[in-house]
């Protein structure tokens, strides 16, 4: 079995998001979807397009939810149809012991893919951590730092908006 953990940006922009989703299809071809599981906190984003990547191969998906409250709290009406969607398609759920989604929620969710990831698959521009913890260059630093294989994805034409 072969697990992969997920981090990466929120904001990809429109064009982005076809652009993204197929690099992800590319890195999940190399696996064999019966051994594979995908673990995501299905937040919007690279989140959601690998865990939607993970369940099209075949694949396993276990979600890892920050918070109690992260479904209501943070999910935004525009987003939730997909995050129910692939909440109900995951094989397992793990929900952090906090009850209010904040970033030491976010740290722990980071922590607890790495602590069950093989590999990371990083969607991730190559920006230096914003200093705020819980972020996708900071996760990619802490899988390094814990000797955890780091794949990125950024492919040519992918931006953030902003």
């Amino acid at each position: 079995m072969t697990i992969l953990a997920v981090t990466g940006h929120m904001d990809l922009t429109h064009e982005a998001v076809p652009l993204v989703r197929d690099a992800l299809d590319k890195v999940l071809a190399d696996y064999e979807p019966t051994d594979l599981v995908g673990v995501s906190c299905i937040a919007k984003g690279s989140d959601s397009l690998f865990a939607e990547a993970v369940l099209a191969v075949g694949g396993r998906l276990v979600v890892v939810l920050p918070s109690q409250d992260y479904r209501e709290a943070k999910v935004k009406p525009e987003h939730a149809p997909t995050f129910d969607r692939l909440r109900a398609a995951a094989s397992e759920e793990i929900v952090m012991p906090h009850e209010t989604a904040n970033r030491a929620a976010y740290e722990a969710a980071n922590a607890e893919l790495l602590r069950r990831a093989d590999r990371l698959v990083a969607v991730w521009d190559g920006q230096s951590p914003s200093g705020k913890g819980g972020g996708t260059a900071g996760t990619v630093r802490q899988a390094q730092d814990e000797g955890i294989g780091v794949t990125v994805v950024w492919p040519e034409g992918a931006a953030r908006k902003g």
